[in-house]
């Protein structure tokens, strides 16, 4: 059974069942299990399939389109010279399939496109020249070179501009999903343990399939990622070899943004990484965004300037953890347990499964219907007042803002006097800048919710692990 994705599943049946032919594609980061939507939408239906090779040459792409052309039943003894004699071969197999609707599913194919292979033009050609003009024809297409698909498919200026009927950007589970894919597994993990394997592991469902029944999260993760055969030890090489065909300036730019969790304006960029001001650079941060990757922020009060943040989970923890694991400790994670230095770690991985899960916040504080925007915002120290640091403020349209405290913890959080002055600075600075134009609330994220104890009553509202966990 396949978990969530109703709404995928319903667009790509709606597209099969159309009076005329479509042009589907279907994208997002690699792992997140497009290909597996589709197969499973389709299972047998499918009239031909075929997957692009990594950095395969266009003799080797050819060869391969030719091998799946036989495992459709096609009589073929040669491959193809070129794509438009591949896409040719194609056409011919629709023609002489029996079957109501001819579905056409071609994977990773940002790979068919080799250097001065014309795969682009080849494809135009099949689908304006024949295809579209078909009423029987399901064409799609999916591939983990986000950028690709975007700058190709979608930005496409050419005879392709427009032609593609229906975009499915396939995003990582949700922690609600997360969890059921795991009662589905028969793993018995808490919402506390499902929240920090999110905190590594992102909602990408690949990762997530190798948790082993019996083992702690901490186990899984020792034998997954820090274990030597680890099935994800090698998997930051292989995530960004995979996607881009020159890999080192992304790594340099992940690199950057990895040792600055506020985030990096496009300047700073640049003199973090010794990059000159060019289009290579726009290219970079354009396609680690399409690919989900990084983020965009604007500046509280000033939309014009922008910052990019490292939001990928796995990378993040690759870099903290996995990279610096220099003594090979494969129980580095189940020895880190107990330890401040994961205690301090977790503490931010936190407010970043907060801001991956924004709506189901605003949900919860009952303004999921209200226009607003999410900052972080720095205030600097001044002569009289202290600085503050506010990770999450909802700026709502309705002349409310609200400061969000994420605190982890595996019992309910006792506000402290200490919390209570930070958040009466923040609160102060925060009408400071915006000269009292807005009434601010505080909420509190936590786990478990707030102790009725203390300095409880400085919170306005609070969010629950309970909350986070909603469709």
């Amino acid at each position: 059974m396949i978990i969530g994705r109703d709404k995928e599943q319903q667009e790509l049946r709606e597209a099969y069942f159309s009076e005329e032919s479509k042009f589907v594609a279907v994208y997002g980061r690699r792992r997140v299990g497009k290909t597996y939507l589709v197969r499973q939408t389709f299972k047998d239906s499918l009239t031909f399939s075929h997957s692009g090779q990594a950095k395969g040459a266009l003799a080797e792409q050819l060869f391969g389109w030719k091998s799946s052309l036989k495992d459709a039943g096609y009589d073929v003894t040669k491959s193809p010279s070129s794509w438009l004699e591949a896409f040719d071969m194609l056409k011919d197999l629709i023609r002489k399939s029996e079957e109501k609707k001819k579905v056409v599913f071609i994977d990773e194919m940002p790979w068919l496109d080799t250097p001065r292979s014309n795969f682009v033009n080849a494809l135009e050609f099949f689908w304006n020249g024949w295809a579209s003009g078909r009423d029987d024809v399901l064409l799609i297409v999916c591939g983990s070179a986000t950028s690709w698909i975007v700058n190709k498919l979608f930005r496409n200026h050419g005879g392709l501009h427009n032609r593609v009927t229906n975009q499915i950007y396939l995003q990582p589970f949700t922690l609600h999903e997360c969890e059921l894919y795991m009662q589905q597994r028969g793993l018995s993990l808490t919402r506390y343990d499902i929240i920090e394997g999110y905190m590594i592991l992102g909602g990408i469902p690949f990762y997530w399939s190798f948790l082993e029944k019996g083992k702690s999260l901490a186990q899984n993760i020792d034998s997954l990622i820090f274990a030597e055969d680890g099935k994800l030890r090698y998997e930051f090489s292989e995530l960004y070899n995979s996607l881009f065909r020159n890999p080192d300036n992304y790594i340099k730019v992940v690199l950057a943004l990895g040792q600055c969790q506020s985030g990096l304006t496009r300047e700073e960029i640049i003199n973090k990484c010794g990059m000159a001001s060019s289009g290579t650079l726009t290219t970079v941060i354009e396609d680690l965004e399409n690919c989900g990757f990084i983020r965009k922020v604007a500046a509280f009060g000033r939309k014009s300037q922008q910052s990019y943040m490292l939001i990928d989970n796995y990378t993040l923890f690759y870099l903290k953890f996995i990279k610096k694991n220099t003594e090979n400790d494969e129980s580095f994670w189940s020895h880190s347990y107990q330890s401040p230095l994961r205690r301090a770690w977790v503490g931010i991985a936190f407010e970043r499964v907060c801001f991956q899960h924004l709506r189901q916040i605003k949900q919860a504080l009952g303004i999921g219907g209200v226009v607003s925007t999410v900052y972080s915002l720095n205030i600097p120290p001044t002569e009289v007042h202290r600085g503050a640091q506010i990770d999450m403020i909802i700026d709502r349209a309705d002349n409310m803002v609200n400061i969000c405290e994420m605190k982890y913890s595996n019992d309910e959080y006792v506000v402290t006097k200490d919390d209570a002055m930070s958040i009466a600075n923040k609160t102060s600075r925060l009408l400071e800048v915006m000269k009292n134009r807005k009434s601010v609330a505080i909420t509190m994220v936590t786990v478990y919710g707030i102790a009725h104890m203390g300095y409880w009553n400085t919170i306005q509202s609070e969010v629950t692990a309970d909350n986070l966990f909603m469709e």
